[in-house]
């Protein structure tokens, strides 16, 4: 394999993966990367691969082929359109027809668990649920002592709509232990943007645009399209958030002013390189997405030729560790979009169809209020996640685990974490560092598959958090 960091890169000295991390999981910095989100990027693995003045030469450098990926539509309006121009060893035409994925037999006794079945896109038949649900972590298939790849692992846990009317947002977990790439295999996701979130393990990632490192307290997105390969050295767990409909972006900040939140310049994008190797003259096996339906077809050489390209459609990470947190610093607990990493807005002003929002390590200085978060009803549906360490708002959500508050059913703080927070003397700031959770807030309603309901890693007395909250009116005691 070769990487190779652009022509501005080699003299600017690049941007390394991030600060230094005293985490013994986080490998050393390696891959090199472009920064800055939604940026118009250019980058080449050999010199002088990228035409200049012109996206189509007649013959393009190297006698390369010139591919245009467009992740909206000709006519988006500037400010919105994405696109990016591929300068590829073959264009990605060369491939056999796709044939339906023939599924596997299941040999399993966990119902809950089977490879591309458990990977849910269409939620119309799906039956309803109001309840508040929790689930710990995924418990690996009983064959886990077989290979598990990143798709085979994908297990959808919620999700709205049918990704093949492009509408809607479907979330998963996922568990796996082995490497894509040394099967020849490569995926691609026809059906929306992939947010990947991991919870423990490293993975490897390699797409057409080039590598990606990605960590626990990372995040990445692979834009709708683009094919990538994930690599598992070892037992991997994390999350997987489909928009079947727009792309995430960065949020408005309003009088927030110019900056805070996630900055734009820590988002970092993948440097051209492209597979020289012995498999990269061999057959690869492409699996791709499509209408929620999976489908395979064959291409004589690695999909991963891509010499050089330029523009602002390609895959993304960033390290939750650089949110700019900001709160209130006199008195109440304000609301959890101030946390917003990254949205997709809907047509309807100030709705989302989908927030990635943290709840990261910060002070919380407000006096005479309760500082956890509150009870809450939201027209919005909510799935949480626990990347590590424990949540401020109740006991037993673990690293790892689900929960979900669906459109409009209560949640909030559990009996324990009320009472020692109305207690809580808060002339005094204190420092939330005890873990880092994640939600998933969304203008859909959610609907939870029979595989996820049935599992056997659902806490089913999730409701009983709530049931030691006693009746404290006093009407002598205002």
């Amino acid at each position: 394999m070769i990487s190779s960091r652009s022509e501005d890169e080699k003299e600017n000295g690049g941007q390394s993966q991030g600060r230094e991390r005293s985490e013994k999981t986080r490998p050393p910095p390696a891959l090199k990367y472009l920064s800055g989100f939604g940026n118009q990027h250019s980058t080449e693995a050999l010199p002088g691969a990228l035409p200049h003045g012109q996206n189509t030469p007649q013959v393009c450098p190297y006698n390369l082929y010139a591919e245009q990926l467009s992740g909206t539509a000709f006519t988006v309006p500037r400010t919105s359109n994405l696109r990016t121009w591929l300068y590829r060893i073959r264009p990605t035409v060369c491939h056999t027809p796709f044939v339906p994925l023939k599924l596997a037999t299941k040999t399993s006794s966990d119902e809950a668990w089977h490879a591309y079945e458990s990977f849910v896109s269409r939620f119309g038949e799906v039956d309803p649920d109001p309840n508040q649900m929790r689930w710990s972590a995924i418990h690996p298939p009983a064959s886990a002592g077989a290979d598990v790849s990143f798709v085979e692992g994908i297990f959808t846990m919620a999700g709205s709509g049918d990704a093949g009317a492009k509408n809607g947002v479907a979330a998963h977990v996922y568990w796996c232990n082995c490497s894509m790439s040394s099967r020849r295999e490569a995926f691609v996701c026809s059906d929306g943007d992939m947010l990947i979130v991991p919870q423990e393990g490293n993975l490897e990632l390699r797409t057409e645009m080039g590598r990606l490192s990605l960590s626990p307290k990372e995040i990445c997105v692979i834009p709708r399209g683009i094919r990538f390969s994930v690599d598992a050295s070892a037992s991997s767990r994390g999350y997987v958030f489909e928009l079947f409909n727009g792309h995430f972006t960065l949020p408005s900040l309003g009088p927030i002013g110019a900056n805070g939140l996630a900055n734009p310049r820590d988002f970092l994008y993948p440097t051209a390189c492209y597979d020289t190797d012995g498999d990269s003259t061999q057959s690869w096996t492409l699996i791709t997405k499509y209408c929620g339906s999976f489908f395979t077809a064959t291409t004589s050489s690695s999909p991963f030729d891509v010499v050089a390209w330029h523009g602002n459609y390609a895959p993304f990470k960033y390290d939750l560790d650089h949110f700019c947190a900001v709160g209130s610093v006199n008195y109440d607990h304000l609301d959890p979009s101030i946390y917003t990493v990254l949205t997709c807005p809907s047509d309807t002003p100030g709705e989302a169809i989908a927030d990635f929002v943290i709840f990261p390590p910060r002070w919380m200085v407000m006096e005479d209020t309760f500082r956890p978060p509150y009870f809450h009803r939201n027209v919005m549906s909510e799935l949480m996640g626990m990347i590590h360490g424990s949540y401020d708002a109740k006991t037993g959500f673990e690293p790892g685990g689900v929960s979900l508050h669906p459109c409009l059913t209560p949640h909030g703080p559990d009996a324990a974490t009320f009472e020692k927070a109305s207690k809580a003397d808060t002339s005094k700031p204190e420092k939330f560092e005890g873990g880092l959770a994640f939600m998933l807030e969304t203008s859909a309603i959610l609907k939870v598959p029979l595989a996820a309901r049935r599992a056997a890693w659902r806490d089913k007395d999730y409701h009983k958090c709530w049931e030691g909250l006693q009746r404290l009116f006093n009407t002598a005691k205002p």
